[in-house]
């Protein structure tokens, strides 16, 4: 748009990609973000030292605060979002509520005003009727909300969900509500301009979440009727129409299984799964939104909206699907994404694959700010084609030195609930109810984890013996026969698989593997052209494309090859069948056991510890408070048992596995 842009930056965030990309960048203060992202005066400090006629707040911290659209107003300069009325009418959760009670919208059973107690909440919770839901009133992003179940989730819960409101948001004033059990949530995404024109671009699904926080978006929906959509589109219309709403908004539903709806609450800000809309839309709700802040009329009616092909967008976040989910910081020692085609300022392109990131490889993910690093979004002729390229882009997105959810994407875009459109907001809770495990991911053909890895050693053999200068006799041998040795997560073996390949050619990368022995057993027939350092390997097997990741080494096994694909991962050694015989020989070296240590399962801030030497405690007491990326994470005693020592103390900077506190034996 010829548009000059200012990035402000906390000290955490100084190489962050934003400020690289931007033309002018302003440093706000230090990384905690109430000392930074939230201070409102240096913000617009920063606007009116470099001459910013505009100030677009994103979708998180201020961007749905009343007091800073209305100070961004005052001090003439231009808000990107609605006016600050209809933020106070409808970014305030209970205000919202309210509003939309007297609009005859249909509301979900629930107290509405502030709770003052942990009292009175389990009091309020108990004349609702469990479950309920404790939600901050300016929570968002899945902060400061609880679902409790019983009394004591109750009591700790509004405890929980008041602390992350006044972290995140400097608000920490909580509500109580109905939980609707089984529920869809089904959003609306509304635009308005400054003439009283209001649409709505359709509806994203969002059901698939894990602690309230989104985790795939898709639009449209595959549940609800036309309708159900028309009829929610145009209340939701009706709703910003009631507060003069100008900008891109989003109003929230709870779906019942048959198909009753309840106004949630009202985001009024962009939101972080826009892209599906843009993609099924053809519209750009950025510029959208800049176009209507600058006082320009909506250039389409309600009639000229089309809807077509299908979106999903996976949020890639920082943390570690098999800790439960833990945040984790560190270096991107490698950040490649998928081939991308798809790119959010050129909607004429669609159909493909678009990331939306804030991260480069190399860069820092500090533990202040969310975990979200990265947003994966593909766009298919129908919802089985976005699936299939979904797991196509998964695979193909490297990510080395922190963890990160891709594998528990991989395994939600194969599961079969998933691809035939059967879930509700309970669907992670119901399926991975232990967490996530490996072996929660099956994958459709494990024997190809194997030829691949068969592929590419045979291949690095091939290219051993075309090294000259080699002496004679001690020369790199090419053999037909390998064993794979799968190992398990530490190390230790646990199965042999004798595979033979053959027919192979160097120039073309062609393999036929055989994996296990006899006639029946099954063959890969493999084409690849990727090179041996290429951590992205790409071609055809049996004649069908895939796209998987295979590299060496592991924190274990430094010789081992690591094959991903579909959310499965494979560290095997590929040796001879002599080597083979020799390494069932060898001894395993079990692991130290650390079962009676408190470890900290994450980097993080060490906010408290609640148990001193000599102090006895019971399994499932609390012995310490974490917290990282907005999120507060206690930690309990995992067994009965008397405290040794305190190893670490408060306000210390933890790392993954450090010990906090040792039991005594």
């Amino acid at each position: 748009m010829g548009i000059a842009t200012v990035a402000v930056y906390s000290e955490a965030d100084r190489e962050a990609r934003h400020v690289r990309l931007a033309d002018e960048a302003v440093c706000l203060g230090p990384a905690p973000s109430r000392e930074s992202y939230l201070v409102a005066d240096k913000i617009i400090a920063a606007a009116k030292s470099t001459g910013a006629q505009a100030i677009h707040p994103g979708y998180g911290f201020l961007s749905e605060n009343e007091d800073f659209a209305r100070r961004v107003e005052e001090e003439g300069l231009v808000f990107i979002g609605p006016k600050h009325q209809a933020i106070a009418a409808m970014g305030d959760k209970i205000a919202s509520k309210k509003l939309a009670k007297e609009a005859g919208v249909n509301t979900i059973p629930g107290y509405n005003d502030p709770i003052d107690t942990p009292e009175q909440a389990v009091q309020i919770a108990r004349e609702i009727g469990y479950p309920v839901m404790i939600k901050a009133s300016a929570g968002g992003g899945g902060k400061g909300l609880r679902v409790a179940y019983n009394d004591k989730e109750a009591l700790e819960g509004f405890t929980s969900c008041r602390n992350e409101a006044r972290a995140s948001f400097g608000d920490d004033r909580v509500f109580i509500e109905k939980f609707v059990e089984e529920p869809r949530h089904i959003e609306i995404q509304v635009l308005g301009d400054a003439y009283g024109n209001v649409v709505y671009l359709w509806e994203r699904e969002c059901s698939i979440q894990r602690r309230h926080q989104k985790v795939i978006e898709e639009a449209p929906s595959p549940f609800i009727s036309e309708a159900t959509r028309a009829a929610m589109g145009a209340q939701a219309v009706a709703l910003a129409k009631a507060v003069g709403y100008q900008s891109a908004g989003t109003v929230e539903f709870v779906v019942g299984k048959d198909q009753s709806f309840y106004f949630l609450e009202m985001n009024t800000r962009l939101q972080v799964e826009h892209p599906v809309t843009e993609c099924i839309t053809g519209l750009d709700l950025v510029e959208l939104m800049i176009r209507v802040a600058a006082g320009e009329k909506l250039p389409f009616a309600q009639a000229d909206i089309r809807r077509e092909g299908w979106a999903i967008e996976c949020r890639i976040n920082a943390e570690d699907p098999m800790r439960n989910f833990l945040p984790s910081t560190g270096r991107l020692v490698h950040f490649r994404p998928p081939a991308v085609t798809m790119w959010a300022a050129d909607t004429a392109h669609r159909y493909g694959v678009r990331v939306d990131t804030g991260v480069f490889e190399g860069g820092e993910i500090p533990m202040y700010y969310d975990s979200m690093i990265a947003k994966l979004i593909v766009h298919g002729k129908d919802r089985l084609d976005a699936i299939a390229k979904m797991r196509e882009a998964l695979n193909g997105f490297v990510i080395r030195g922190i963890s990160s959810n891709i594998p528990f994407q991989a395994a939600l875009m194969a599961h079969p609930d998933f691809v035939a459109g059967r879930f509700n907001t309970g669907f992670i809770a119901q399926h991975y109810a232990q967490g996530f495990r490996p072996e929660d991911i099956t994958h459709d053909d494990p024997d190809f984890l194997v030829a691949l890895a068969a592929f590419v050693r045979r291949k690095s053999r091939e290219f051993a013996a075309s090294i000259s200068g080699q002496m004679p006799g001690y020369g790199a041998k090419i053999s037909k026969d390998y064993v794979v040795i799968t190992l398990d997560a530490v190390g230790g073996q646990h199965r042999y698989t004798p595979v033979h390949v053959d027919e192979y050619v160097g120039e073309t990368g062609y393999a036929s593997v055989r994996v296990g022995q006899g006639d029946d057993a099954p063959r890969y027939k493999i084409t690849s052209t990727s090179r041996l350092n290429d951590i992205v390997i790409r071609g055809e097997c049996n004649g069908r494309p895939f796209t998987a990741q295979v590299e060496r080494g592991s924190a274990t096994q430094p010789l081992a090859l690591v094959v991903q694909h579909n959310g499965t991962r494979l560290t095997c050694l590929v040796v001879s069948p002599r080597v083979a015989a020799l390494h069932r020989l060898m001894p395993h070296k079990a692991p130290p056991d650390m079962s009676r240590y408190v470890l900290s399962p994450m980097p993080g801030l060490l906010v408290d510890v609640t148990v001193q030497p000599g102090q006895r405690v019971q399994a499932g007491e609390r012995v310490a408070v974490i917290e990282a990326m907005k999120m507060e994470n206690i930690l309990f005693a995992p067994a009965d048992g008397v405290v040794a020592k305190v190893l670490a103390a408060k306000g210390d900077s933890l790392v993954v596995d450090q010990p906090i506190v040792e039991f005594e034996r």
